[in-house]
């Protein structure tokens, strides 16, 4: 899953970063409204985590535009605001703006980590986390995969881009859209790393379960 950090202050930014990553999130990270606004517009991203204290554009400013954004992607993408403005009015006001969530600093990141995925769970719909795909079982909040009731090991990239695929089953996805998924701006991508990472894939969960659509992208077989 990819994310994206609205986020100005660098301590704040580099401790979400380091524990994100490390939960096997994609995330790119801004610093002010505008570059926010920007991203926003340029990319497609599964979440957005929000501060509201942002120079050039107020975070909440940021968000009622979102909401009212002719961007289908945009407009419905889940944010949760991360702020230090603990008022109940502030609060109140932030969701009655379209956040999802709202989470006071200063935070734990393992309940950081813990509402993104519920987020995502809910996004996706399903409260349990669990995706199937025939005798295929994801389960997002675990970080766990088994086929036919037989645990299978995964890198994080492989989790990630199974995930991708799961959440939408018998759509084509883009390479692109793939790679989206598993890198953050800044990360260097080899051309064909998509391509590794599904082998890797296909050797452990069969060679058939993910079909390549000639010039169009991936999906999932049987779902």
């Amino acid at each position: 899953m990819r994310l994206l950090l609205i986020e100005d202050d660098p301590m704040v930014g580099r401790a979400m970063q380091a524990g994100l990553l490390a939960a096997g999130f994609a995330l790119d990270w801004v610093r002010d409204g505008r570059a926010g606004e920007l991203a926003l517009a340029n990319a497609e991203h599964d979440l957005v985590l929000l501060d509201l204290g942002l120079p050039v554009k107020d975070g909440m400013a940021l968000l009622r535009a979102v909401r009212a954004s002719a961007d289908r992607v945009a407009k419905h993408v889940p944010v949760i605001i991360v702020s230090a403005r603990d008022t109940l009015a502030e609060r109140i006001g932030g969701l009655d703006a379209g956040a999802d969530d709202y989470l006071l600093k200063p935070f734990d990141l393992d309940e950081l980590i813990a509402r993104v995925h519920a987020l995502l769970r809910r996004a996706a719909g399903s409260a349990s986390g669990e995706t199937r795909c025939g005798g295929l079982l994801l389960d997002a909040r675990r970080r766990m995969v088994s086929l036919d009731g037989e645990p299978v090991t995964l890198t994080a990239r492989e989790f990630a881009l199974l995930e991708a695929l799961m959440r939408r089953p018998g759509a084509v996805i883009s390479r692109q859209r793939l790679e989206d998924t598993v890198y953050a701006w800044g990360q260097e991508v080899a051309s064909n790393v998509v391509e590794v990472h599904l082998y890797h894939l296909r050797q452990k969960l069969g060679a058939t379960r993910i079909v390549n659509v000639r010039g169009a992208g991936y999906r999932m077989a049987d779902c």
